[in-house]
């Protein structure tokens, strides 16, 4: 599967999908740790890339009550999920790619399991930078596992679970397959840090999140520079 496939393969999968991440121990209370990362107060305009069914959503909010919310995704089925669930008056569904995403200046973005799945990270990186105010924080939520044998056989086991589940809950397991190999193949924790730095965030810093999947999932933080003409 090629990453301009995967929107399609979510859409498929969209039915099911709460029901695996259900599977994976301490999914939601890490996505809300990383949320909390960006700081975030009421009134405050937030994107949120890659939103899915709406599990980032929640944690943004779980975060801080009363901010604004444009939650953003590539695969409508993903996003059709997130719509069915009750959600306050300052949250808002987009169906879009993160590189198109035309509306700003945010005070903050998050994106969680995004950039790995996108078909130029680089080029989506500086396509939100310009998205955020000058000082303005940028969060990544993402599994990685290349600088550490221990991590990737951690992930590796997760994913008998999760591969099987997927397959079953789907009759598909090409979704799966292509997700357990895309975090084996993505950066480094200090590899997705240099990469930041590279495509002009400044601030950069990393660190694992705790619990079973201790040195699998990561919170990157990262700033856009302060006085960036726009």
């Amino acid at each position: 599967m090629n990453k301009l496939e995967v929107p399609g393969q979510f859409d498929r999968a969209a039915r099911g999908y709460d029901l695996l991440v259900g599977l994976n121990p301490g999914y939601h209370q890490a996505l809300r740790r990383s949320a909390r990362a960006l700081r975030l107060r009421p009134g405050m305009r937030v994107l949120d890339l890659g939103c899915g069914t709406g599990a980032s959503t929640a944690a943004l909010l779980a975060a801080a009550p009363g901010i604004e919310v444009v939650a953003v995704d590539a695969s409508a089925g993903m996003l059709a999920r997130a719509r069915e669930k009750r959600w306050p008056s300052g949250v808002r569904f987009v169906h879009s790619r993160a590189e198109d995403v035309d509306e700003g200046p945010f005070d903050a973005v998050f994106a969680a399991y995004l950039l790995r799945n996108l078909p130029d990270p680089d080029t989506s990186l500086r396509h939100i930078r310009k998205l955020v105010k000058p000082g303005g924080r940028l969060v990544l939520h993402e599994y990685s596992v290349r600088d550490s044998p221990v991590s990737r056989a951690v992930w590796t086991a997760l994913c008998g679970v999760i591969v099987p589940a997927g397959w079953l809950s789907t009759g598909d397991r090409s979704l799966y397959t292509y997700l357990w190999r895309s975090v084996v193949d993505f950066d480094g924790a200090s590899a997705l840090r240099d990469r930041l730095r590279r495509n002009g965030f400044v601030g950069v810093r990393s660190a694992p999140l705790p619990g079973l999947q201790l040195g699998v999932v990561h919170t990157f933080l990262a700033c856009a520079p302060e006085g960036e003409q726009r």
